[in-house]
Order: C-alpha cells, then structure tokens, then sequence
C-alpha cells in the first residue's frame, strides 16, 4: 500500500520523517527534505517507498535521506542519498549511482555581458550546435585509441588538458581535480569501451544540454565575487555524463550483483536495490568500473569545454577565453570521511541525483574557494533558471554533506511529449527570450519547463534547511540539446 500522509512526521517546513518502524526491515528512519507543496507530487509516485527501501540497506549509517527534486528513479529515487559503513558490513549499491554514472554540470564563466551577446545569441547557438555533437549514440571529433582510452580512465580531465583541451587550472576547479582515484580500465568490459570510444567531448540526449546563460541576480555578493560571478555576466552551463560507457558498466555491475545478493544472503524488498558489501570481491570489481565511468564523464566534459571556448572565440574574437568556475558530479559513490554517532569514521556515500555540499575549510574545496565553500550548480529547466549555490555546515551535520541536483521531473517523458505544453514548444521559448537547437523535436517536447518542478520552490528548500547557501540566479539565453 502506498505511503500515506499520514505517515509522515513534519518535523519543520522543510523536513519530513518516515519513522523507521513505518515498514518492516527499516534499519533507520528516512528524511524527507521538502515543503508542503513539493510534497504533494511525491505522493504520486514510487519515489518514498524508495526512500524506504534504502533505509533498509546493510550497513546504512545515518538515514535514508531525499532531497526536495526527489522522483522515481531505478532502485533509490533520484534525488536520494544514503551511506553505508564498509567495515560494518556496509553495501555499495549501482542504484543508488544510476545508470549515468557521473552525470554533473560543469559552470563556464566569459568576461561577456548580455548586453553584448544577446544581439549575437542564434549565432551563437548554432555555432555550438554545429561543434558539440549531441544526441543518443552520437560519436564525437576526439579520436581515441584503446590504450588511448585505458589512460583517459585513469586520469579523467588530466588527461585532455594533458592532450590539448584545456588547461591546468581547469582541472583545479573539478570535484575530485577531475579524476577519482581507484579507477581501473581492466575492471571495465570491451561492450562498455566500444561504447565510450567515440562518444568523449559529446552532450548526449535526455536532460543532457548546454546552456548560454545570464547572471540574473546575486544574493550573496562576496561569495560571488570569489567565484567571479556578477549580475548580466554570460556564463556556460554544461550538463552531461559519462554517456553509453557509464550505462554499460552500470548494466554489467546489476546482473553481476543480482547473483552477488544471493551468495552473501541479503534479502531487498526491490531486486533494483540489488547490492553487494563494499569490500566483497564484486563490491571492488563494481567500485573500480564506476570510477572509471566517473572519469569517463569528467573527461568528456573537458572536451566539451574545449569545443565551447573554440565556438565562443569563433564569434566574439581570439580574446573570448571561457574560465571553468567548477565541476560537480551527480551520480556516484564515494568513500568519505563523516561523522558517525560523534566518531569520525569512513562511508561509502551514495549520491545519486544529488550533489556534494561541503562547506568552507573542507579540505576537498579547491584553495581558491576555501573561504567560502564548494560551488553547487543547479540546473532547472529550459526556460527557467538555474543556480549557483555554495556548501554549508548544516550538511554536514544531516546529509553528509550533500544537497538537491536539479528541479526534479514531474512528468515523464512520455507524458511531456504528449502534454499541451509541447505544442509549439520552441516558439513558446523563443517567447520567453531562449533560443534553442536540438537533433530531434522530442529532444525539446521531453524536456519542456512544464515537466519539471519548480527550481525556486526546490531551492528555498535547501537553502532554508540549510543545507547549501544560495548565491546567483542564472537565466537562459540560448540551449542546444540532443
């Protein structure tokens, strides 16, 4: 029977409790971190029941936590957060990384304003559309051989910048300098390089985009002026992930893991939730492919960045040169060191359409964001807005130091294509100022703004739980998608 509102605790404005005694096998309690409006579309859906069932993971430290863009997902909702302790028997699960592994947004920043591109931004648009290959299985123009590919797992972003696209201090401004240490090629299978082979520096389809944007409005001024953030600068917004080798190695790791549940006796109300314990022989085979997946992704990025700043030079002039401000992933597991019952102690952190959120002073921020925390990107949809927020205290304190990752569906793709909103759905955008290109019709009518929640809403949420600080409104001017 479906979660009822009645079951649920309201702990303040902006969390909600489902008590670990709500179903039985709940190991902890699951945290709901919501208004009472956003509320509404989660009991529409699977996704509590979701969060219910990872509270029933071995291991699980803490609570089963869902940010306030939670919605169905495959096994954990996206949008859903859980750690488990290795050294306790703690599991490591592919769904609660997704099928994307490492699908981020990376935040580009030019010393352009809106007065000067907005004239130039259909240009513009289709000079990005005509660079950046985009759509479902499309190759790129980066040509890789295997051992090319096997050094690109290693070293992620590195090994672009390494090889022409990009620079140093790119790499700097990534979460985990770009690349995520214990990746390892020989854990990934032949389908999953044959698939990511051609696909490095492209945008791919779904919710992938590239967004020309503006800085609308700055909340906090100091902390954007460290971020070199100011209102009517033009600013890139890419999303994208590790493409068909991410989806692969997540395809190999469940029917791997599917068997693995049984060898070591653990028993899941959701065979989705399939999972293994961390230090298991297959637990470590799935933690090597995923890393390589999640440098995979990093890489990519950087080739997009590159084919950006290329596009950008093409119509502003050789002295247009794009800053990477930061890069942030969405779908992994990593392992951390938390606070656990006051001990400090190290977790196996599965963020799966959520993104970290550490504060100032964490050693992982980069040395030129120390003093004021890690950037936080938040995409929203076409035709809205999107932020830029900064980590704060209070997530390390409930979420382990994470926060949302986007507005969050409300509608399935199915049902955007088929809504009166996808009617006319460029022209309605073009009315609201945002030009876009995409390879296919569906690519614009699946992703339509009425299919998400909304971001403002998503937003408050945590910025009032504190769970990240809100700094910049960004509003879109061009997107191409796939």
């Amino acid at each position: 029977m479906p979660l009822q509102m009645s079951q649920l605790e309201k702990l303040d404005d902006y969390r909600w409790l489902v008590p670990r005694g709500t179903r039985p096998g709940m190991l902890t309690d699951a945290l709901i971190f919501t208004d009472e409006n956003l509320l509404q579309d989660l009991l529409k859906d699977l996704s509590l029941e979701q969060a219910i069932n990872v509270a029933m993971l071995p291991g699980i430290v803490g609570r089963s936590l869902a940010m306030p863009d939670i919605h169905q997902g495959y096994g954990f909702p996206i949008g859903g957060v859980a750690a488990t302790q290795p050294d306790e028997g703690g599991v490591v699960s592919p769904g609660g990384v997704g099928f994307d592994i490492n699908c981020g947004v990376r935040l580009l920043a030019s010393t352009l304003t809106l007065d000067e591109v907005r004239p130039k931004i259909k240009e513009l648009v289709n000079q990005l559309f005509r660079d950046i290959p985009s759509g479902a299985g499309r190759g790129g123009n980066i040509r890789l051989s295997h051992t090319d590919l096997d050094k690109l797992l290693l070293d992620g972003a590195a090994w672009m910048v390494e090889h022409g696209y990009g620079r140093p201090e790119d790499v700097s401004h990534c979460e985990e300098s770009g690349s995520i240490d214990g990746a390892d090629p020989a854990a990934v299978s032949d389908r999953a390089k044959k698939r990511g082979l051609p696909q490095v520096g492209t945008l791919g389809s779904g919710n992938h985009f590239l967004e020309v944007q503006y800085v609308e409005r700055v909340f906090e001024p100091q902390i954007a002026q460290a971020l070199g953030l100011y209102e009517n600068e033009i600013v890139v917004l890419i999303h994208s992930g590790s493409r068909g080798f991410g989806h692969q190695v997540c395809t190999d790791s469940l029917r791997e893991m599917d068997t693995g549940m049984r060898r070591y006796g653990i028993d899941l109300p959701d065979r989705q939730l399939a999972c293994v314990p961390v230090h298991s022989k297959e637990g470590q085979e799935y933690l090597a492919a995923m890393r390589a997946s999640a440098n995979f992704a990093w890489a990519n990025r950087q080739g997009i960045t590159h084919f950006t700043r290329g596009a950008f030079k093409r119509i502003f002039g050789e002295k247009e040169d794009l800053r990477v401000v930061y890069d942030v992933c969405h779908n992994i597991a990593k392992l951390e060191r938390h606070s656990v019952k006051g001990r400090e102690t190290n977790v196996m952190v599965h963020r799966k359409g959520a993104t970290r959120a550490f504060p100032a002073g964490r050693p992982e921020v980069p040395e030129v964001y120390k003093l004021v925390g890690q950037p936080v990107l938040i995409p929203g949809s076409m035709g809205t807005a999107s932020y830029v927020l900064v980590g704060s205290e209070g997530a390390m304190q409930e979420t382990f130091g994470t926060t949302c990752h986007g507005a969050g569906r409300v509608m399935s793709r199915t049902a955007a294509k088929k809504s009166e909103h996808a009617q006319h759905a460029r022209e309605k955008l073009e009315e609201r100022g945002v030009f876009v290109r995409s390879e296919t019709r569906d690519g614009i009518s699946e992703e339509i703004p009425e299919a998400y929640k909304d971001v403002d809403a998503v937003i408050n949420v945590v910025h009032n739980a504190g769970l990240s600080k809100r700094v910049a409104r960004l509003k879109p001017l061009g997107v191409i998608k796939g």
